[in-house]
C-alpha cells in the first residue's frame, strides 16, 4: 500500500489504535479529533494533526471517520466536500444501515463503503490506543451496488496493513448479526454488574467474583454515553435480539423453578453446542475471480452471500480491471 495517503477523523481508542497501526505501516497519515487534548496526543506520536478538519483530510486517499455515532452523518458531509472524488471514505461505527442511507441519499454511495472492525476494549481515549487492537479482527465492511471499485481498494488496504478478515455483508444483515454478538451482550453485562451494585451484599459478591463474573461483564467497564449510541442506533434489532435472549431465559426459569433438571440441563446444552462452536470452526479456502468488464451484480451477490455464510476474505487483487477474491468460509463436513 506504498503511496497511500490516509486519514483518521475522531482519534480515540478505536481512531487512535488504528491510527497508530497506519502510520508504523509507514503510510502518509494525518490525524484529527474536536478536542485539542486528543489532537496534542496525536502530535506526540509524530503524526501530523491540524486544528482544522479540513486540512486534515484534503489531497488524501482514504479518509477513516472515527467519532461518535450520533456525529456520523454530519461528519461524512464535510469530510466528503473537502477530499478528491476518488478518496475512499469509511466508518468503524457499530450500526451501519442508518449511515448507509444517509451516504446513498447524499450521492456519495460510490466512494462511502460502511465497516465496523469487531475489536475493542474497555477503554477510551487516545491513552487506550494500541497500534496492535485491530490487527487480525474481523472486519465488516458492507459493498454497495455503486461502490465496488471503493470496496476492492479499503478491503485490499485492511488485509495488507491489518491483516483483517475482511467480512463484506449488507448493511441491514450486519445490524441484525451485530445485535446479538455485540450489542445484546453490552445490555446483559450492564445488567448482572448494575444489579450487583445495586446489591446490599455488593462488597460481598465482588470478593467472590471469579472468571464468570469478570469475563461476563467486561464490557460493562465501557463508557456508559458511547454504549448508549450504540444500542440506541440500532434500537430495533437488539429489542428484538434481546427478545430472543429473555424467552431463553425465561425457559431456563421454568425449569429451575419446577426442579426440571432434563429440561434445565437441554436448554444449557443448547449454550455449550454455540459456544463450543465458536472455538472449533474450521474454514476452506476458496478463490473467484470476475473478469472485466465486471459483473457488478454478480459481484456484489457473491460477497453478501459470503459474509452471510460466516466467511471472510484474505486477499483481494486486481488488474487490468478484473478481480479475485480469496477467501475462506466455514468448512462444511462431507456427509457420512
Amino acid at each position: 500500500m506504498a503511496g497511500v495517503r490516509a486519514a483518521v477523523v475522531g482519534t480515540g481508542l478505536i481512531g487512535g489504535s488504528l491510527l497508530l497501526r497506519l502510520r508504523d505501516a509507514g503510510l502518509d497519515v494525518t490525524g484529527w479529533d474536536p478536542d485539542p487534548v486528543a489532537r496534542g496526543h496525536v502530535r506526540r506520536w509524530g503524526v501530523a494533526c491540524p486544528d482544522a478538519v479540513e486540512a486534515a483530510v484534503t489531497g488524501r486517499d482514504a479518509v477513516f471517520l472515527c467519532g461518535p455515532l450520533p456525529t456520523l452523518s454530519g461528519m461524512l458531509a464535510r469530510v466528503a466536500a473537502a477530499t478528491p472524488e476518488h478518496c475512499v471514505l469509511t466508518d468503524v461505527g457499530s450500526t451501519k444501515a442508518e449511515v448507509a442511507a444517509t451516504a446513498t441519499a447524499s450521492g456519495l454511495g460510490h466512494r462511502f463503503v460502511p465497516g465496523h472492525p469487531m475489536a475493542g476494549a474497555d477503554r477510551a481515549g487516545p491513552a487506550a490506543a494500541d497500534p496492535g487492537l485491530l490487527v487480525g479482527a474481523a472486519w465488516v465492511l458492507c459493498p454497495g451496488p455503486n461502490g465496488l471499485a471503493s470496496f476492492r481498494r479499503l478491503a485490499a488496504l485492511l488485509i495488507e496493513v491489518f491483516e483483517a478478515r475482511v467480512v463484506p455483508m449488507s448493511a441491514p444483515e450486519h445490524d441484525a448479526a451485530a445485535a446479538l454478538s455485540s450489542h445484546v451482550p453490552h445490555l446483559l453485562a450492564g445488567a448482572l454488574a448494575g444489579a450487583v451494585q445495586r446489591s446490599t451484599l455488593r462488597d460481598a459478591v465482588l470478593s467472590l467474583a471469579a472468571g464468570s463474573f469478570t469475563d461476563g461483564t467486561r464490557v460493562a467497564g465501557g463508557p456508559p454515553q458511547r454504549t448508549a449510541n450504540m444500542l440506541l442506533g440500532n434500537r430495533d434489532r437488539v429489542l428484538s435480539g434481546l427478545a430472543s435472549v429473555r424467552a431463553m431465559l425465561d425457559e431456563l426459569a421454568d425449569a429451575l423453578r419446577a426442579a426440571d433438571a432434563g429440561t434445565l440441563t437441554d436448554r444449557l446444552a443448547e449454550g455449550r453446542a454455540a459456544r463450543a462452536t465458536l472455538g472449533e470452526r474450521r474454514f476452506d479456502t476458496h478463490q473467484r475471480e470476475f473478469p472485466a468488464p465486471a459483473d457488478h451484480a454478480g459481484e456484489l451477490d457473491y460477497l453478501r452471500a459470503l459474509g452471510a455464510a460466516g466467511g471472510h476474505l484474505t486477499g483481494c487483487r486486481t488488474a487490468g480491471g478484473a478481480v479475485t477474491y480469496t477467501g475462506q468460509l466455514p468448512h462444511t463436513p462431507d456427509p457420512a
